[in-house]
C-alpha cells in the first residue's frame, strides 16, 4: 500500500515547543531513508499541545534537511490567510523543492473564540470557502488576473475533507484526504467518486485515508501507549484548549477519578484509531483501504514516547508497495 505520514507536532509535558519542532524535522530525515511517500505538517493557533503554527516554514526547513520525499500541509487552513498568500508561499516551496510540494488545504476556523477573533475571521458565509479554493487553484495554475510568483509548475492541490467537504472536493474535482467519522460514511464517500469532475490538474478521483495508527508488542500496549493522546482529545471538552501529551502512566492515574462521561469519551476515540500488533494493524488499515477505495494511507502517530512514534514509523514503512 502507499503509506504517508502526517506530523502535527504534538508538544510533550516537560519539553519545548522548539524540542518539538526539531522533533518533526528529524521524523521527517528518517521517514525519508523509511521510504515513505509524503510528509505533512499541521497548521493551528494557539493551541499548547501543538508547536506547529507555520506549515509553510516548517516545511522550508524540513526540505532543507531532505531530498526526495513529498512534503506537504495537512493543512494551510485557508480562512486564515488570503488565497494569494497560500499560492504564493507554495510556488516559492515548489520552487524551492521541485516536484516535491503537495499544497493541502482545509477549512478550519480557530480552535477558540479568542484565536479565531485573533485570526480576522470568525465565521465563514456560504459559498466563501469553495470560492477562496477556486481562487487558490486560478493562482497556480496561472489563470488569475494577476501572476502569483514565482513562477514554476504548480504543486498538486488536496482537500482535507469535513463535514460536506467530499462533495465539494468532487464538485471541484480535487483528490480528497478523509478521517474521523466521515471513514464510515460510505454514501460520502461513494458520492465523492460518483459525482468527481474532472479537471486538467486531477483528471481521475483520488482518495487519501487519514487514520490514527499505533503498534506495540501486543494489543494491550498499544492501547495503553495511545492513552495520552485520546485523554488530550477527551479532556480538550471540558477545558477548551487541547493540551500536550502526558506520560502513560499519569493518564492511567487521572482515568482511575476521570468522570463516567469523560472515561466514554477517552474510549470511544480510542476506538476509533488502529491499535494492536503489527499483524492486527496491518489487516485492519487493509480493510480500510479496501472499504474506502482510497489509494493511499496517511497515518497520524502519537505517543508520549517518541520511541513508541519511530517504532510505529518502522511498521508503517514495511507496508509499502
Amino acid at each position: 500500500m502507499r503509506v504517508s505520514l502526517l506530523d502535527r507536532s504534538r508538544s510533550r509535558a516537560g519539553a519545548s515547543d522548539a524540542e518539538t519542532i526539531a522533533g518533526t524535522v528529524e521524523r521527517a530525515v528518517r521517514a525519508e531513508a523509511l521510504g515513505f511517500r509524503r510528509f505533512w505538517t499541521a497548521e493551528h493557533h494557539g493551541v499548547p499541545g501543538i508547536a506547529s503554527s507555520a506549515p509553510a516554514v516548517l516545511l522550508a526547513a524540513i526540505g532543507a534537511r531532505t531530498r526526495h520525499i513529498r512534503l506537504g500541509s495537512g493543512g494551510i487552513m485557508l480562512p486564515n490567510h488570503r488565497p494569494l498568500v497560500v499560492a504564493e508561499q507554495a510556488l516559492l516551496l515548489e520552487s524551492l523543492y521541485p516536484g516535491r510540494i503537495d499544497l493541502g488545504l482545509g477549512g478550519s476556523l480557530g480552535f477558540t473564540p479568542a484565536v479565531r477573533a485573533a485570526l480576522g475571521r470568525p465565521l465563514l458565509r456560504d459559498g466563501e470557502y469553495a470560492a477562496e479554493l477556486s481562487e487558490v487553484r486560478n493562482y497556480l495554475t496561472g489563470r488569475a488576473a494577476i501572476t502569483a510568483r514565482p513562477q514554476t509548475a504548480p504543486p498538486p492541490m488536496f482537500l482535507l475533507a469535513i463535514k460536506d467537504g467530499l462533495s465539494l472536493a468532487a464538485r471541484l474535482g480535487l483528490p480528497a484526504v478523509v478521517g474521523g467519522p466521515l471513514l464510515r460514511d460510505a454514501a460520502a464517500i461513494e458520492g465523492y467518486f460518483r459525482d468527481y469532475q474532472p479537471t486538467p490538474e486531477t483528471p481521475e478521483p483520488y482518495l487519501i485515508a487519514s487514520a490514527e495508527v499505533l503498534v506495540a508488542e501486543s494489543a494491550e500496549r498499544a492501547r495503553e501507549l495511545l492513552l495520552p493522546e485520546a485523554w488530550a482529545h477527551a479532556d480538550s471538552r471540558e477545558v477548551g484548549e487541547f493540551r500536550p501529551l502526558r506520560p502513560v502512566q499519569d493518564v492511567q492515574r487521572l482515568l482511575e477519578t476521570a468522570s463516567p462521561r469523560k472515561a466514554a469519551a477517552v474510549r470511544n476515540w480510542a476506538e476509533s484509531a488502529v491499535v494492536g500488533t503489527p499483524a492486527q494493524a496491518a489487516e485492519r488499515l487493509a480493510v480500510l483501504l479496501e472499504r474506502t477505495g482510497a489509494s493511499e494511507l496517511m497515518a497520524s502517530v502519537s505517543a508520549f514516547d517518541p520511541a513508541d512514534v519511530a517504532a510505529t514509523d518502522t511498521f508503517l514503512a514495511s507496508l509499502q508497495d
